[in-house]
C-alpha cells in the first residue's frame, strides 16, 4: 500500500475551515474510488464486513449514526493496515415496516381480491389522519408497486446521510433485501432447506397480530405491561361441587376445553379424571393434571382455552385436548360457535371484538350468578408483536417453519457450539445468545400473510374438488429464481389452470423479512452467482449489530449458515449498545425522544458527531450529549489550526529527516507508545480506547510540545531542523491515528502536504516513529518540561500577566537528577517561558519547583 494513489498536494490554505469538508471529500472519494473493493486480492488480504442493512421505513436516527460510525472505524483501520475492505451497504426494504409506512403515507390498504389497475396513481402528497383512518383499497400489485416507489425515495435519503457521515462504503456493492439477487438467494436457501427436511409446513396454533393480519415468530415477541382484571368464575363439578376459576380472559369461556391443576395439589386430586361444566354454556370439560399448573396462582386450578396464551398451547398439545376456536384472524369472535357449544348464549358474542365480548360475557356471568365477587384490577405482561399495537391472539393456521433447534436437541447443541466458536465483542454478549437458543420452545415460523416480501416459492396441485395437496408442494428449478407463484405458473401448467380443479394454486404467503436478512453474507457475497467473489469474502470477518437483535438477526444468520454451509458466517461479532437521552432513557420514536441526525451533522460537522459516537464502547449504552459533540468540533478545529501552524514552520519539508534534540525524541517516544496503544485497541475492536489515547496525546502535543519547541523551530541550524522533523513525523502519525474517527478533517490536512489519501496510507507503526529518532527518547522528559512550563505560566497568571510577559529570573529547585534532566531542555524552556535567566538549584526541594521573579 502506498500513499500516492490519488490527488496531489493542495498547499496550506490561508484560512482553513471545517465548513464544506463533507461535500468536498465525499465527492472526491467517490470520484477517486478511494474505498473501492479490490476483488483481485487473495482471501488473506481481504477484510469482509457483513453490514447491517437499516430498515427503510422512515428516518435514520442517532442510534444508526452511533453504531455505523463504530463499524466505519473498523473498516478504515483495516484498510490502513493493508487489507482490501469488502464494505457493502444494504437496505432492508421489505416486510411489515415498509408496508405500514406506505399505508400511513398514502392512506391505502392492500386487497388481494381487487384487480390490478395500471392507471391508478398515489396521492401527490402525504395524506391526513382522516385518510389514514379510512384507507383506499388497492390491488396487491398496485400496493407492491407503491412500496417499491417509496423505498427508492427513502433509500436516496439514507444514502445521502451515510455519505454525509463519511462511511467508507463501496457504494457499487449496494443491495436491497427486496432486490432480484436477494429474492433469488432467499428462495434458493428456502428450497434447499425444504429439500433437506429443514423447512416444513404445519397446521398449528400460531401467534397472530390482528392489526397486521399475519403470523409472527417467537423472536419478534415482546411483553408489555397492560391493565387487566381477574374474574372469578363458578364452574360446576361432580355432584354439584363448586369449582372456582380465576381468569383474565373470560371471553374465551366458549373456547374452554379442560380444567388443569397440579398433580400434587390435594385440593383437586379427587377431581382429576372427572369433568366439570362451564358457566353460561354448560359444556362438560375434563379435569386434568399437569406440572405447569401453579397451585399458588389464583385458585390453583385453571381453565384451558384454545387458545389464550402459550401455556394453553402446551397443555392442549401435551394433554391431547379438543380444539374449540372462537377468535378469528380479524381479532373478532367467529360468527358461529365451535362444535359442542350452544348457539343461543354464543350469539350474544358472535362478531364482537375481544374487549366487547369480554364485557358481554361478564354481564352474562353476573346475570347467571356465576361471577363471584367483583373483578380485581391487575397489571400484567401481555404479548405483542414488537412492531404491533394490539395484543397478540393465538389462532390455528397453516404456516411454514424452519428448524432452529427449538424442537431438536441435537441441532440446538450444534448451534450453541457455533456460538462458542464465534468471537464476541464484548465477550459477555455470548450469554445472551446462549440464553436465547437454550430457551427456544419451537421452530422458526418463517411465513407471513403479507405482501411486500419474498414470495414463498412453491405451488400446490389442486385435486378434482379444487382442494390443495399441501403435503407435496411443487417447486421451481433454481435457474428460474426469483419467482412469484401468485403470478407465474409452475412448470407443466398454464396460467389458465390457476385455481381450477385439477390445476394449481400458488402459495400466497411471503417469507419473514428475517428469512432474507439472515442471508446478507450470501446475498452480497454472490453465493452461487459469483463463486470467485464468494470464495474471497465468505466466511466474513465481521458482523456488527445491535445487542437487542442477537435473538433475531445474529442467531438466524448463524442458523442459516450452519444449515447451508456447515460453518459460521463470520469470525467476529461486535455488538453495539443503545443511545440514551440525557435522562438515560432509551431513545425511541414511541417515547418522542429521538434526535434525527442530519441537522446535527450540518450544524456541527460530521467529524464532531463521529467523535461523540466513538466515545461509546462496543456493548455499552451511550447518552446523547450535545456538549460532547461540541468537544468533537473543537478537536477537529484544533487539528486544522495546529497542523497549519506546524506546516507553517516548514515541517512538510522535514518529513524524512531525523529528530536529534532531547525534547523532540522525548515527544516521539511518547507518541510511539500511543501508536502501540491505539493499534492494540483497534485490533481488539476498542475504538474508544484508541481515540482516548490519541486525543490525550494530541492536546499535550499542542499545549506543551509545540509551545516548548516553536521558538526553536522558527530558527535555523541542526536544532531547528530537529524540531521540524519531529513536528512532521508527529503530524503525519497523528493524522493517521485520528483518521478512522475524524475522516474529513484528517483528509483535508493530509491534502495540504502529502500525496494521495490519508485513508489509503499505511497505519503508523512504532518502527516508523522509532526510525524518525536519531537516538531513543525518554517520554518523561517531555512531561518534566511541560510541568516546568506550566509552573511558569501559573506564576504569570497569578500576577495577571500576559503569557508573553518576560521573566527576568527563574529558579529551578529539585532533586539533582531531575534538574540534570531539565538541563537538557533548558533552552526550550527559557524560550517558551520568555525567561531571561534560568538557575538550576539542585537538592533544595524533593520535587521540581520553578520560582519566578518579576
Amino acid at each position: 500500500m502506498t500513499d500516492t494513489t490519488i490527488s496531489p498536494r493542495g498547499g496550506v490554505p490561508e484560512r482553513p475551515s471545517l465548513d464544506g469538508l463533507e461535500e468536498t471529500w465525499a465527492r472526491r472519494w467517490q470520484e477517486d474510488g478511494t474505498y473501492a473493493f479490490d476483488r483481485t486480492k487473495e482471501r488473506s488480504d481481504v477484510y469482509a464486513i457483513d453490514t447491517p442493512p437499516p430498515t427503510v421505513s422512515g428516518e435514520l436516527h442517532m442510534g444508526h449514526v452511533f453504531s455505523y460510525t463504530h463499524t466505519d472505524t473498523v473498516a478504515r483501520f483495516q484498510r490502513m493496515r493493508g487489507r482490501t475492505v469488502f464494505y457493502p451497504m444494504g437496505w432492508d426494504d421489505n416486510g411489515l415496516p415498509t408496508e405500514r409506512r406506505v399505508q400511513n403515507v398514502y392512506g391505502v390498504r392492500p386487497d388481494p381480491s381487487l384487480p390490478y389497475d395500471k392507471d391508478w396513481r398515489p396521492p401527490a402528497a402525504p395524506v391526513d389522519d382522516a385518510a389514514r383512518k379510512n384507507p383506499t383499497a388497492i390491488s396487491r400489485r398496485n400496493f407492491i408497486e407503491l412500496c417499491e416507489l417509496l423505498t427508492v425515495e427513502d433509500e436516496k435519503a439514507f444514502e445521502a446521510l451515510w455519505r454525509r457521515l463519511g462511511l467508507s462504503v463501496d457504494w457499487s456493492l449496494t443491495y436491497t433485501t427486496i432486490g432480484s439477487a436477494a429474492r433469488a438467494a432467499s428462495q434458493r436457501a428456502f428450497l434447499r432447506n425444504l429439500a433437506r427436511g429443514e423447512a416444513y409446513q404445519a397446521e398449528a396454533p400460531t401467534l397472530w397480530d390482528v392489526g397486521y393480519g399475519t403470523a409472527v415468530a417467537q423472536a419478534e415477541l415482546e411483553d408489555r405491561e397492560r391493565p387487566g382484571a381477574y374474574h372469578r368464575l363458578r364452574f360446576t363439578g361432580p355432584d354439584g361441587r363448586e369449582v372456582l376459576i380465576d381468569t383474565t380472559r373470560p371471553e374465551l369461556l366458549p373456547a374452554c376445553v379442560a380444567l388443569v391443576c397440579h398433580p400434587d395439589d390435594e385440593r383437586y386430586a379427587d377431581l382429576v379424571g372427572a369433568a366439570a361444566r362451564t358457566p353460561v354454556f354448560g359444556v362438560e370439560v375434563p379435569v386434568r393434571a399437569h406440572p405447569l399448573a401453579d397451585p399458588a396462582k389464583g385458585t390453583g386450578i385453571a381453565m384451558v382455552c384454545t387458545f389464550g396464551d402459550l401455556t394453553d398451547v402446551t397443555w392442549w398439545r401435551e394433554l391431547r385436548l379438543d380444539t374449540r376456536v372462537v377468535i378469528g384472524r380479524d381479532g373478532r369472535l367467529l360468527p358461529e360457535p365451535p362444535a359442542g357449544v350452544p348457539a343461543e348464549p354464543y350469539a350474544a358474542l358472535a362478531g364482537q371484538t375481544v374487549n366487547g365480548a369480554r364485557r358481554t360475557l361478564v354481564e352474562l356471568l353476573a346475570d347467571a350468578g356465576d361471577l363471584v365477587g367483583e373483578p380485581r384490577p391487575i397489571t400484567h405482561p401481555v404479548k405483542f408483536y414488537e412492531r404491533g399495537d394490539r395484543p397478540l391472539e393465538i389462532v390455528s393456521t397453516r404456516q411454514w417453519y424452519l428448524r432452529n433447534g427449538g424442537r431438536d436437541a441435537g441441532l440446538r447443541e450444534e448451534l450453541l457450539a457455533r456460538g462458542r466458536e464465534l468471537r464476541w465483542v464484548p465477550e459477555h454478549m455470548r450469554h445472551r445468545y446462549e440464553h436465547w437458543v437454550g430457551g427456544l420452545t419451537g421452530d422458526w415460523l418463517v411465513s407471513r400473510q403479507r405482501f411486500f416480501g419474498v414470495p414463498v416459492p412453491v405451488w400446490y396441485r389442486l385435486d378434482d374438488a379444487g382442494e390443495p395437496d399441501w403435503s407435496h408442494p411443487l417447486t421451481p428449478d433454481e435457474a428460474m429464481l426469483p419467482i412469484d407463484p401468485t403470478s407465474e405458473p409452475p412448470t407443466g401448467y398454464e396460467e389458465s389452470q390457476r385455481g381450477e380443479p385439477g390445476g394449481f394454486t400458488g402459495d400466497p404467503d411471503v417469507l419473514d423479512t428475517w428469512a432474507t436478512s439472515s442471508l446478507t453474507p450470501q446475498i452480497v457475497g454472490g453465493w452461487e452467482t459469483d463463486p470467485d467473489l464468494f470464495a474471497r469474502v465468505f466466511p466474513m470477518d465481521l458482523r456488527p449489530q445491535g445487542h437487542d437483535i442477537i435473538r433475531t438477526w445474529l442467531f438466524a444468520t448463524v442458523a442459516r449458515s450452519h444449515l447451508e454451509h456447515g460453518a459460521l458466517p463470520w469470525h467476529t461479532a461486535v455488538l453495539s449498545g443503545w443511545i440514551l437521552d440525557p435522562d438515560r432513557k432509551k431513545m425511541s420514536k414511541s417515547k418522542g425522544n429521538v434526535v434525527t441526525p442530519m441537522a446535527l451533522l450540518e450544524r456541527n460537522g460530521s467529524d464532531a458527531v463521529r467523535y461523540w459516537a466513538a466515545n461509546g464502547k462496543p456493548g455499552m449504552d451511550l447518552a446523547f450529549d450535545p456538549a460532547q459533540v461540541k468537544v468533537g468540533r473543537r478537536l477537529a478545529t484544533k487539528l486544522l489550526n495546529a497542523s497549519r501552524f506546524a506546516l507553517g514552520l516548514g515541517a512538510a519539508d522535514a518529513l524524512r529527516a531525523a529528530a536529534t534534540q532531547p525534547l523532540d525524541t522525548a515527544m516521539l517516544a511518547e507518541l510511539s507508545g500511543v501508536v502501540a496503544t491505539a493499534t492494540t485497541a483497534f485490533d481488539g475492536y476498542d475504538h474508544t480506547a484508541a481515540l482516548m489515547a490519541t486525543e490525550a496525546f494530541f492536546w499535550r502535543f499542542c499545549d506543551d510540545y509545540i509551545e516548548l519547541v516553536k521558538e526553536r523551530a522558527y530558527g535555523t541550524g541542526p536544532a531547528a531542523d530537529s524540531a521540524r522533523a519531529a513536528l512532521a513525523t508527529a503530524l503525519s502519525v497523528q493524522l493517521r491515528l485520528f483518521a478512522p474517527v475524524l475522516p474529513f478533517v484528517t483528509e483535508e490536512v493530509w491534502s495540504w502536504w502529502r500525496y494521495g489519501s490519508v485513508h489509503r496510507s499505511p497505519w503508523p507503526t512504532t518502527y516508523e516513529v522509532g526510525r524518525a529518532m536519531e537516538a531513543p527518547g525518554d517520554p518523561e522528559l517531555l512531561r518534566l518540561a511541560a510541568d516546568a512550563l506550566g509552573q511558569v505560566r501559573r506564576a504569570k497568571s497569578e500576577r495577571k500577566l500576559s503569557m508573553k510577559a518576560d521573566v527576568p529570573l527563574a529558579e529551578a529547585l529539585g532533586p539533582a537528577a531531575v534538574l540534570d534532566q531539565l538541563g537538557t531542555v533548558a533552552d526550550d524552556l527559557r524560550a517558551a517561558g520568555r525567561i531571561a535567566k534560568l538557575d538550576l538549584l539542585p537538592d533544595r526541594t524533593t520535587e521540581l519547583v520553578i520560582a519566578c521573579a518579576f
